[in-house]
């Protein structure tokens, strides 16, 4: 049956987990991730299906079933799983992606390496995604296409299937022309965007970037600019813009240019924040600290995303102030992003030595300035430690958006808390009443968690009444690039 909605993302909709040597498909854990907020979507058309890999030792002769049937709770759709070797997802997934393309995109050159990226491979894995959006497609249909691993898709989507439509979101900062253009496929890639009929990201500024890399490699005209809304101008934050072009002409054709920045499931965290479950948790938590401050980092172990500039920031202010030993505490909590890769693996293992220094220089029987965490810890679990946490300290050096900003002031309930944010992360946009700071510069951190820990109750209580209405307006349940909010599934008459 063809569907009215055809996702693609390259992962599955769901987890596989072993049980009694039968494969069993549960719910994704995280209840703010990409996931579950597509899956979402699936209740607003008739049908739906979704694109995804799924590795095969001979992916000429998969031992799964290629298209498969899903009913849950987000509804009755169809997944189509692309049998994909070891080798093609090494090639497509870590090398490709994760080498070349997430270094350029977080303004990294110095990480870039495009020397093992095999370009078929990447092109054979984009186009079986396309062929199978083709094929799961009705006539007319909506393809909504997610993030850069998937760049080419749109391009040859077009080719096979003219008469859909095809929306793109772009999930990581999309940087500046003279970033991008360091990627030797440039041109390739940006003309299989121009094919989509919208293409979104999370802030102004990315899409101005991506209208300017446009423009600097093909005779793009801008059909309409407007002007950015006032509550995503937050001066003194770098990612702010004021225009933005929201619509583009090229060959022909038009694209619109969207920019809806993705939140947190605002009532389930709500919710959660109300148990007894989640209030007694943080309740313990705040007897074992006494009298001492608790600062709380939650984030991926990489490089984008300042784990080590935090460590060394609090090693700073425990050695030039010796009243704050004993008082304040780190709960630095960094989840392995992958583990099959060098670098990441290389970032893991400096966290920890600097964590273990930390300890060393200034831990006591009685107090250790840091509880270093690298396991992802449940959602209801983590809710209590966001609202005991008297300061939330999330400072990438960039990132698309960062969710973790939003579900720290969503817990809070209590409406007390403060959030040290980075202005490179795309929520300091919407969240400029949290405390702004540059985490390339020492003297912006140390200045930062300086306030954070001293700020008054009534400032404090102040900003997160502003911060919570900022998250509750771009709740996830409102999110939906353009293209999705004015489609309508075309009507077939009757034979």
């Amino acid at each position: 049956m063809s569907s009215d909605l055809v996702i693609v993302y390259h992962r599955q909709p769901y987890e596989e987990v072993e049980e009694g040597g039968k494969t069993v498909l549960r719910e994704n854990k995280s209840p703010n991730g990409i996931v579950p907020t597509l899956k979402s979507f699936f209740g607003s058309v008739d049908r739906g299906a979704w694109i995804a890999w799924k590795l095969a030792e001979d992916p000429s002769k998969p031992d799964f079933d290629k298209v498969i049937e899903i009913n849950d709770a987000y509804g009755s759709y169809s997944v189509s799983r692309l049998p994909l070797s070891a080798e093609q997802v090494s090639d497509f997934y870590h090398v490709t992606s994760k080498e070349a393309f997430w270094p350029i995109l977080h303004s990294f050159k110095e990480r870039y390496n495009y020397d093992p990226v095999n370009w078929p491979n990447f092109r054979e894995v984009n186009w079986a995604f396309a062929e199978a959006a083709a094929a799961e497609a009705a006539q007319g249909a909506l393809v909504w296409v997610h993030d850069y691993n998937l760049w080419l898709v749109p391009g040859y989507l077009r080719k096979l299937r003219p008469d859909v439509k095809i929306s793109f979101f772009h999930h990581t900062p999309f940087p500046s022309a003279d970033m991008f253009n360091v990627l030797p496929w440039r041109k390739e890639i940006v003309e299989s965007l121009l094919a989509c009929d919208d293409v979104g990201f999370h802030i102004p500024r990315y899409a101005a970037n991506f209208v300017s890399v446009a423009r600097s490699l093909f005779d793009v005209d801008t059909v309409e600019r407007t002007r950015v809304p006032d509550k995503w101008i937050s001066e003194g934050t770098a990612l702010t813009e004021r225009a933005v072009p929201t619509r583009l002409s090229y060959d022909g054709h038009e694209v619109d240019i969207s920019v809806t920045p993705v939140g947190v499931d605002v009532t389930y965290i709500d919710e959660q924040a109300r148990s007894d479950a989640a209030r007694d948790k943080a309740a313990v938590i705040r007897a074992e600290l006494g009298d001492a401050q608790l600062i709380l980092s939650v984030g991926r172990t990489d490089y984008t995303k300042g784990g080590i500039e935090q460590l060394s920031c609090f090693e700073r202010l425990l050695e030039a102030d010796p009243d704050m030993r004993g008082k304040v505490r780190l709960m630095h909590v960094s989840v392995s992003a992958n583990r099959n890769m060098t670098a990441y693996e290389e970032i893991q293992n400096e966290i920890e030595q600097i964590a273990g220094r930390i300890n060393g220089r200034f831990g006591t029987l009685d107090w250790q300035p840091i509880t270093l965490i690298s396991r992802a810890i449940p959602f209801t679990e983590l809710v209590s430690y966001y609202q005991a946490a008297d300061v939330a300290w999330i400072t990438p050096l960039a990132d698309g958006m960062n969710l973790v900003a939003k579900e720290y002031v969503a817990s809070r309930i209590d409406g007390d808390g403060v959030l040290v944010l980075s202005e490179f992360a795309g929520a300091a946009v919407e969240m400029g009443d949290a405390v702004i700071t540059n985490p390339f510069s020492n003297r912006s951190m140390d200045s930062a968690i300086r306030a954070a820990l001293d700020m008054p109750e009534v400032q404090r209580r102040d900003r997160m009444a502003r911060l919570r209405r900022a998250v509750e307006e771009t709740d996830v349940r409102d999110w939906a690039p353009k293209s999705l909010l004015a489609y309508k599934a075309p009507v077939v008459p009757a034979a």
